[in-house]
């Protein structure tokens, strides 16, 4: 389902909703799979780099808004709404957010190894080098509406 289709359903459902900010995006890494950790409640938080906000010129995420969160072949599964935003550096996320994150094992370790993995990728590409004081976007949220 297209996300202007969930949507729709959503504030059909939740009319009051209907002029909320809203924005429809995936999980840089594992698309379908992170979004379906989402819809089953597994994953109530996320890590983006504050570098890729600046240099796409994108605002960051704020309490409140609403997420359609797509899977690889960009249909939309669910929609969440953020409960927290914090900045920090990549060596100073701690255990709660990894677990949060619902991933692997849900360690800090797993938690670090992966998003490293992917943070070096994604900077290797912009000729740039991951550093444990890359500074991160944490963000919580909370599944309203699932598909």
């Amino acid at each position: 389902m297209k996300s202007s289709e969930l949507w729709e359903k959503f504030i059909t459902k939740y009319p009051a909703k209907a002029h909320c900010p809203h924005d429809a995006w995936a999980f840089g890494a594992q698309p379908t799979k992170l979004a379906q950790l989402v819809c089953q409640g597994k994953k109530t938080a996320t890590t983006s780099g504050y570098l890729f906000y600046e240099l796409d010129n994108e605002a960051l995420p704020q309490v409140g808004e609403y997420n359609i969160i797509l899977d690889e072949n960009e249909q939309a599964v669910c929609i969440t709404q953020t409960t927290k935003v914090y900045q920090t550096t990549f060596a100073k996320v701690d255990a709660r957010h990894a677990r949060l994150e619902g991933e692997g094992d849900l360690s800090l370790a797993y938690w670090r190894k992966v998003h490293q993995d992917f943070f070096t990728q994604e900077l290797a590409e912009l000729g740039e080098e991951f550093s444990p004081e890359f500074e991160v976007i944490c963000e919580e949220f909370t599944v309203v509406y699932v598909a």
